[in-house]
């Protein structure tokens, strides 16, 4: 795991504007459910939804930049107000770069949760790369954050406490939820 000085931490966190998450992984434990008549079924934990909704409230730009394609993450992304969804990429780092371009914005504002190999080259060129622990070492190595939980089971929320944390602005968030 790379690490970082708290004061180097909370100024690439503050820079941050953008959020892109793999899916199975990350927002789901990984594991590939098949019906006989061959529909995917996919399990989300409602607190990523939390997480993710957490992170659009404070500003910031989610996106889902996955290799799969599957009709259920069209579905709950369409539920948690999701619009850069890219489904069946082959060069992940390759579709992150042209978010970034549409958006006006540079490598070090982009925060990027991945798993595997595929997420290798996204995560060592993002400004934070996040990470689960059931990750491979090479994932693991170039992580500045390592999740608590594992992915689908709120690792993305975990995620997002830490990231408006590192930013100054959990507290806030929390105050929101008291009466």
């Amino acid at each position: 795991m790379i690490e970082l000085t708290q004061k180097e931490l909370a100024h690439r966190a503050r820079s941050i504007r953008l959020v892109a998450f793999d899916v199975d992984g990350i927002l789901t434990n990984g594991a590939l459910t098949f019906t006989e008549r061959g529909e995917e079924i996919k399990n989300f934990h409602a607190r990523d939804g939390l997480g993710l909704k957490l992170l659009q409230n404070s500003g910031l730009i989610l996106a889902l930049i996955t290799g799969r394609r599957s009709p259920v993450v069209t579905l709950r992304a369409q539920e948690l107000g999701i619009s850069l969804v890219h489904q069946g990429v082959h060069d992940k780092r390759k579709v992150a770069e042209e978010i970034l371009g549409e958006l006006g914005l540079h490598w070090e504002q982009m925060a990027y949760m991945g798993d595997d190999l595929p997420d290798l080259s996204t995560l060592r060129r993002c400004g934070l790369a996040l990470t689960v622990p059931e990750a491979p070492p090479e994932i693991r190595a170039v992580a500045h954050w390592l999740s608590p939980v594992g992915g689908g089971h709120g690792a993305a929320r975990a995620a997002a406490a830490w990231l408006l944390a590192a930013r100054g602005e959990w507290e806030d968030t929390v105050a929101r939820w008291v009466d």
